[in-house]
């Protein structure tokens, strides 16, 4: 795993509430026997619509996701995680997630950032009002920002969270600290 201390970039507004993991990554991608290529599959059903946000130009580019309240829900598939970071996303943005997507989003290195809804709200506006908004999640001050619409928030993270991003430590980075 790679560590993680700021993740900056612009975002996709995925205006959706209670996405589970089906709608992530749906069962078809789960027959795969190599871990890599799941970006095709990363909302396969919804992205048949040419209106889809992930299919606009404008948010080409993006390495940041805004989803809605209960964001992850669902079974327990790691694939999800995979999916979205390999389409290019580093850190996901929701009022809420489901604990298990947060879980595997934490020993995958994706940073799973949880706000308010006013916030989660403002961020969606905001970016669907002008996609070259800027955002800068720094894991070391556990904040989110947005200078040009004068947003700063902080986030949860639990120290032991924390620690695994700013090193790049997965469980077996994890366990091999206790090698000695």
């Amino acid at each position: 795993m790679q560590a993680v201390h700021i993740v900056q970039g612009t975002a996709v507004p995925l205006d959706r509430s209670d996405v589970d993991t089906d709608q992530i990554i749906p069962s078809d991608w789960l027959k795969r026997v190599e871990r890599t290529g799941f970006e095709k599959g990363l909302f396969a059903e919804w992205r048949d619509d040419p209106d889809f946000v992930m299919n606009q130009e404008r948010y080409a580019g993006a390495n940041i996701l805004i989803g809605g309240a209960n964001f992850g829900t669902g079974s327990s598939r790691e694939h999800a995680v995979w999916a979205i970071q390999q389409y290019g996303f580093a850190a996901v943005i929701s009022p809420r997630f489901g604990p298990i997507f947060k879980n595997n989003s934490t020993k995958n290195g994706l940073v799973a950032v949880e706000v308010t809804p006013e916030v989660g709200n403002t961020l969606l506006r905001a970016v669907e009002a002008d996609p070259t908004l800027e955002l800068t999640i720094d894991v070391a001050r556990r904040t989110l920002e947005a200078p040009a619409i004068d947003l700063e928030v902080s986030f949860e993270l639990s120290d032991s969270v924390q620690h695994r991003f700013l090193n790049g430590l997965d469980d077996i980075g994890l366990t091999l600290q206790l090698s000695d």
